[in-house]
């Protein structure tokens, strides 16, 4: 599928601000395949497409995952919004017909990550962190380790967003925990 295709199917299905933070990733999914080797076409896919069930209701997110037996954890009944990532990638090959795994796990997994994660899923998983809206405390040291070290870029990235959920008083999904502690590990035995 074209990357002009999709930016239509988007640009019809999410609402403007959604829409343009997709084209931003995509940007950014671009710039990070470059540089650490994954697929540039591939990437920038996976990033126009990763928020495709971003804008469904909370409750239609929670029957499509129950309904396609996408829940990975008791706490996504909890934490509905972070479903629109497996639901997106439901989504993009059913509606789609995009059957390449890499994107669709890179899609699957941007919000919690993963303990094993591929490259594509981590330029997706940090692209959506550091596209150029992105404006949190800490976003312009985050792009900055991105351009040096992939693995230390995610290990922050993990930290930014554990220490974001925390200052709500949320509830920190136990897979990001996971995917944390196996990164750092990763990292310890360089």
């Amino acid at each position: 599928m074209k990357s002009e295709d999709v930016k239509g199917i988007l640009q019809r299905r999410m609402g403007v601000e959604h829409y343009a933070h997709s084209l931003r990733v995509e940007l950014a999914a671009r710039d990070l395949a470059v540089r650490y080797g994954a697929d540039v076409e591939r990437a920038a896919l996976a990033g126009l497409l990763h928020d495709y069930a971003r804008d469904l209701p909370e409750e239609q997110l929670k029957e499509m995952a129950i309904a396609n037996n996408l829940i990975s954890h008791p706490v996504d009944f909890l934490l509905p919004v972070l479903l629109h990532a497996p639901v997106g990638a439901y989504l993009v090959s059913r509606d789609l017909g995009i059957l390449d795994q890499e994107i669709l796990d890179a899609i699957a997994r941007h919000t919690i990550g993963n303990p094993t994660m591929s490259v594509m899923e981590k330029v997706i998983f940090l692209a959506d962190m550091i596209e150029p809206g992105r404006s949190f405390p800490g976003a312009d040291d985050l792009r900055r380790t991105a351009e040096q070290d992939l693995d230390k870029a995610m290990l922050a990235a993990f930290d930014s967003a554990l220490s974001y959920v925390i200052s709500r008083g949320s509830l920190i999904h136990p897979v990001t925990v996971e995917a944390r502690n196996n990164l750092l590990q990763q990292i310890g035995g360089r």
